[in-house]
Parts: structure tokens; sequence; C-alpha cells
């Protein structure tokens, strides 16, 4: 049956029905399309078959492997937005969608990360799936540890861990934690970790087993018995690692169409050599805020895809309504690297929004001060005179008493530390701005515009392109589900372009058009 003059008109139509399948038959006036569910590889008496357009369907676009072990519907995620921005609420969007998101407990204290999991477990339940993030903290040590404390009591199953620089001990205390055998024998490890990564040492030490020294320590310790040392000992501390392109917040800039398949590449090697008994997985990150994007990485191989600046303008984000104004107006030269508050003193930086605000340049010019200066006692009176009117906007001993108030309920050791180390106060000092300025954009206070930093790569300004003149243009009305599947949705029908394009059919121009669609008209175009 030819279908092109009444169901199936057009190209967008063939295309956009993404559960069906059709043969693309070319007719005297063009060409037509023909039901494909029951082709048989011969001709159709309607016209000369020209293609095969196969259904594509969204919950297969990635690995299945991901998809099942995650109990997700769809090979998707929205990434940790630290400080809370990404939210229960956009947790919660993406849980029930299908998806999986993360919670961004980094920069949180320990009270309201558990009362984000009493929040989400009452919520979402047990069959639902979610993930929050265990951030790597080098300067705090036993914060970490203690966060993993709470994840282990509470009995989160998986962590998103980001901006790690080594493995640490209470990293691998949390995958080994009860690890056993199930019936038929097989190692099993109740904690997953899906790791965010974007150097190949890095990915390399979270595909291996956990290391012998920690697990060694843990037995001594008592937290593992030798035998749960042995099982640790030949399984991969993360069975999936993102690749963690040109991001917001940390970042190293790399492209994602080099990183990726560095990545895939790492990946089979490091499967080869351990011979593990479970697939290693690498998905993408960094980038992926458009269906041309998420696309491109799921034909590279990624197994599945992670949103991040994008989803800190919509509205279920744990930020401001400002903020998300600033954000629904960048454009591809309005980002910025500025140095990080949680690793200042070492130098890594973040991406950050540049038009509207002046952090990343008062940020460099903070770090150039520490850089070049022993004490807060050593910088000239001109430039100390600068910093308390322009961006401490009070004296340096004000802030000084702040900083302390704060270390003394998150670290007192810290203050002792600064006391006998002039140097390390000076960037306690600094961090004080820092840290207060991503506050400042949360909370939409309006005297600090100028100072909010705000964690942005540029897909932000590939999305305002895509979705300018929809219905998605105005942020009060973008959502993480509905971006995300807009996005999946997108990424399918290009696929299937691409497979007539592949079978030498030339669309016509500006085919296909991938205008977004809301949830309904996606489900229906989905399910057949």
């Amino acid at each position: 049956m030819v279908v092109a003059a009444r169901e199936i008109a057009t190209w967008e139509d063939a295309l956009g029905r993404i559960a069906r399948s059709f043969l693309v038959v070319r007719q005297h006036d063009g060409y037509g399309f023909v039901d494909g569910s029951s082709w048989s590889g011969h001709g159709n008496g309607d016209g000369d078959v020209v293609a095969h357009l196969p259904a594509c369907h969204l919950e297969t676009l990635g690995d299945a492997g991901f998809v099942a072990e995650h109990r997700l519907r769809y090979p998707c995620m929205s990434g940790a937005m630290a400080n809370g921005i990404g939210s229960v609420d956009v947790v919660e969007a993406m849980g029930r969608q299908g998806m999986l998101g993360v919670f961004g407990a980094a920069g949180l204290p320990l009270g309201a990360v558990e009362e984000a999991i009493d929040r989400i477990q009452r919520s979402l339940g047990e069959a639902t799936p979610y993930a929050f993030n265990l951030i790597h903290s080098p300067g705090e040590p036993d914060l970490e540890s203690a966060v993993v404390d709470l994840y282990l009591r509470r009995r989160i199953r998986l962590v998103e861990a980001s901006a790690f620089l080594n493995l640490t001990l209470p990293l691998v205390r949390y995958r080994v934690a009860g690890i056993g055998r199930d019936g038929a024998g097989r190692i099993v490890a109740p904690n997953r970790i899906i790791a965010k990564v974007s150097r190949v040492e890095v990915a390399s030490k979270f595909l291996a087993p956990p290391p012998a020294r920690f697990l060694r320590e843990l037995v001594a310790r008592g937290e593992i018995t030798p035998d749960q040392a042995e099982w640790a000992g030949s399984i991969p501390l993360a069975e999936d690692i993102t690749a963690e392109a040109d991001s917001g917040g940390h970042t190293d800039n790399q492209p994602a169409i080099v990183l990726l398949p560095t990545m895939l590449a790492l990946r089979d090697r490091v499967q080869a050599e351990h011979g593990y008994d479970r697939p290693l997985r690498v998905g993408a990150a960094g980038g992926i805020s458009t269906p041309w994007a998420a696309a491109a990485a799921l034909a590279m191989g990624a197994a599945y895809v992670v949103s991040g600046s994008v989803n800190q303008a919509c509205v279920e984000a744990g930020t401001s309504a400002l903020v998300r104004r600033m954000l629904a107006e960048a454009q591809q030269a309005d980002v910025a690297m500025a140095p990080a508050a949680d690793m200042f003193e070492m130098g890594v930086r973040v991406q950050v929004l540049k038009r509207g605000t002046l952090f990343a340049m008062r940020a460099a010019k903070l770090y150039e001060l520490y850089r070049s200066h022993d004490s807060l006692d050593q910088l000239p009176a001109g430039e100390r005179a600068a910093l308390e009117r322009t961006i401490f906007r009070a004296p340096i001993e004000s802030i000084w008493e702040q900083t302390q108030a704060y270390f003394r309920q998150r670290d007192p050791s810290r203050i002792e530390q600064a006391q006998r180390n002039p140097k390390q106060k000076m960037a306690l000092v600094f961090r004080w701005y820092l840290g207060m300025s991503s506050q400042w954009a949360n909370r939409g206070v309006p005297s600090r515009t100028v100072d909010y930093q705000i964690w942005c790569g540029p897909a932000m300004a590939a999305f305002n392109d895509w979705v300018r003149g929809t219905f998605l243009e105005p942020p009060e009305n973008r959502r993480v589900a509905t971006i995300a599947l807009n996005i999946l949705y997108g990424a399918a029908v290009l696929t299937r372009a691409r497979i007539l394009n592949a079978q030498g059919v030339s669309l016509p121009p500006g085919v296909p058009r991938l205008a977004p669609r809301d949830l309904v008209e996606i489900e229906n175009l989905s399910s057949g």
C-alpha cells in the first residue's frame, strides 16, 4: 500500500514516525512511502524500491546493557550540577520519564544531602533509578569520606564520580562495600560507579580493578574480608565511564570527536587485558545539547549521552530565574575559563558564563595575586583597597571572619592550618569569593549579578540556536525531560536520514527540520 498521498505525505512525516519502517519507492511524481514492516527484500508493484527506512526506537539508540543495568527506558542521563543545581526536582523529572538523574551533592553540607536522599527515596521509591554525585575533594579528604559514609548508610547504590584526579580510599570503599557472589557464583558488587573523566590516564584507573593497596588497607581496617578483597580484584572499579568533552564546570576542553574514540579504544584494550565477565561501556558528555550532537556521539559508539549545561537553564534546576534568563541569552563566544573554588591552589579551572558577569575576570585576578604573593600582608596597598572595594565589598578582616565561621562547621583543621601558613590563609580568603559567587547566582542576589559564577559550556549556545523561535525559547518553558527526549528523538530522526543517505537517497534541503515537540507528540511518534 502506497501511503504517500494520505497518512505519510512528506519526507518529514516519514522520518518523524521513528517507530515505523518504510520502503521508499520512486513514482512518476517523486517518491512514495510503503509500509516496510513486512518487506522481504523484493520489489514492490507500486514503484521501484530505492531505499529501506528501518524503525529507530529511542530505547535502543545507545547500549542495551546500560539501559538494562540501570533499569532505564532511555540511554540518557542528566549529569550532576554542584550546589544542588542538579536538584531533587531534576532527578525526579528524569526518573519519571525513564532516564537517569544525578543529584548535585558537591558543595552542599551533609545535612542538605541527606535531606535530598530522604525526599528522593520517598518520592521515587525502589523502582525508579537515580544517582548522587561523589566529587573528588583533595583539599577535604575527611568530607569525601563522610559523604561515602552517608551513601553507604542510606543505601545509595549508584554514584557519578566527578573531578577525580586520582583514585581515593573512600571511592574504593564505596565500590567494594558489600561485594559478594550470587547463586551462580558470579561476583556481584551492589554499589556502582559512573565515572566522568576527560583524561585517558584517569579513565584507565577507573576501568581497572580497585588498587591492591587500597584493598589491603580496607582489610586491615576491617571494612572488608580477605575474600572480598580477592573478589574485588577481578571487577572494574567502574563499568561505565563518561567521556567528558568541552563542558561547563570542571573541564579539560577536549573535543568530543577526538575524546570519545580515544576512550572507546581504551575500553577495548582494558577489556581484553583483564578479561572481565561483564562489558565496559563509554558514554558521552560535554556539548550534548542538540539532536546533532547526540546523533554524532551515538554514531561514534557512545553507550549513552549525558546532558549538563542545558539542564541548568530548566525550571527544575536549583538556581535562580535570573540565571536561567542569562543562560537563555548565551551565544557561542559567551563562555570563559576561571579558577575553580574547590581546587584553587592547584590551578584547576572551570568553564563559566562570561556574558553579563565579571566573575571570570575577577577570579583570575585573585589567582594572579595568589601566585604572586605569599600572604595577604604582602598585597600592595592599592591592590588590597581595590579588592575590598570591588570584589569583597568589605574589609579583608571581615571576610576572614566569615571564612573562619564557615570552616568551624565544615572542617576546623583548615583554620589551624591557615593560621600557621599565611599563603593558605590568603587562598581561603580568596576562595570565599569563588564559593559565594555561585551561591549568589543560585539565590539570584540582585546586588551581586556581576559576580555570578554560572557553570556553562558552549553547548548552551548551540541549544539556544536550535530552539530559537520555538516553545522552548522562553526559559520558563524549559523542562529537563522535555529537552532530553527532544534531543533523543531528533537524534533518531537524524539517524534515519543518514541511513537514507547511505542508500543514495538525497533529501530535500532543510530536511529534517527537527523543530522541538511536546512530550505527547514525541510519545505518539515513538510508539507507531
